[in-house]
């Protein structure tokens, strides 16, 4: 699962670590994404990489309603090729979403839940590996994604039973191809990423409430 997020990174950093050559437009850093908000992503349009906002919670272009977004903030990647909600994305609309840590909730034995942020080991910024799309209705235009997930490696299964695919620096590239790629191809493609080597401390339920978004989230608890 990835419910939470940070992205702090100042906005030339990003250019220079995924090779941009566009401004973003309206950039802003945060101390806690949350589903719902716009989210930093990177596509490629068939020309170059872009890199824009789209909003947290897929809507697939077929959904009646858009708060089918709100269930489908994250994608299981080893049924995905599979779902009629992700199926055709896996294909066509793969997307890199930007972040520098990740934040999950372990349960402790009492019942209750410790937030920790989580950064991988040797890097600032990283992408989770994402699926887009368009949704339109009544003149509104609405552009969503998901995050792709999996079984946790050894580290995370600490912490919870799930956790967002991070694409190797190697393969964020190879993953926003513009090539039309067959649904189980891109599954395959995601079974062969490595685990990153990753470190957590705890922070304070503070970060629990998507309205707060400030230093605070990120200060680390006191031992």
């Amino acid at each position: 699962m990835c419910g939470r997020y940070t992205m702090l990174a100042d906005e030339l950093e990003i250019l220079e670590e995924f090779g941009l050559e566009q401004e973003i437009r309206d950039y802003h850093p945060s101390y806690n994404v949350a589903p719902g908000q716009n989210v930093l992503a990177i596509i490629h349009d068939g020309k170059r990489k872009r890199a824009g906002y789209l909003r947290w919670g897929l809507v697939p272009s077929w959904a009646k309603d858009e708060k089918i977004g709100y269930k489908m903030i994250n994608a299981r990647s080893e049924s995905a090729h599979e779902k009629p909600s992700f199926k055709n994305l896996m294909s066509r609309k793969r997307c890199l979403v930007i972040a520098d840590s990740f934040y999950e909730w372990k349960r402790n034995e009492d019942g209750s839940k410790q937030p920790k942020r989580i950064h991988v080991a040797n890097r600032k910024l990283f992408a989770f590996a994402g699926l887009w799309d368009k949704w339109s209705q009544h003149d509104k235009d609405l552009f969503t994604c998901t995050i792709l997930t999996r079984d946790s490696n050894l580290f995370m299964k600490e912490i919870h039973h799930r956790e967002p695919i991070i694409l190797p620096k190697a393969m964020e590239d190879e993953w926003i191809t513009p090539e039309r790629l067959e649904p189980v191809e891109a599954r395959e493609f995601l079974f062969q990423v490595e685990p990153e080597e990753l470190t957590a401390y705890n922070v304070s339920s503070y970060v629990n409430a998507a309205k707060n978004n400030d230093e605070s989230c990120i200060v680390p608890l006191a031992e």
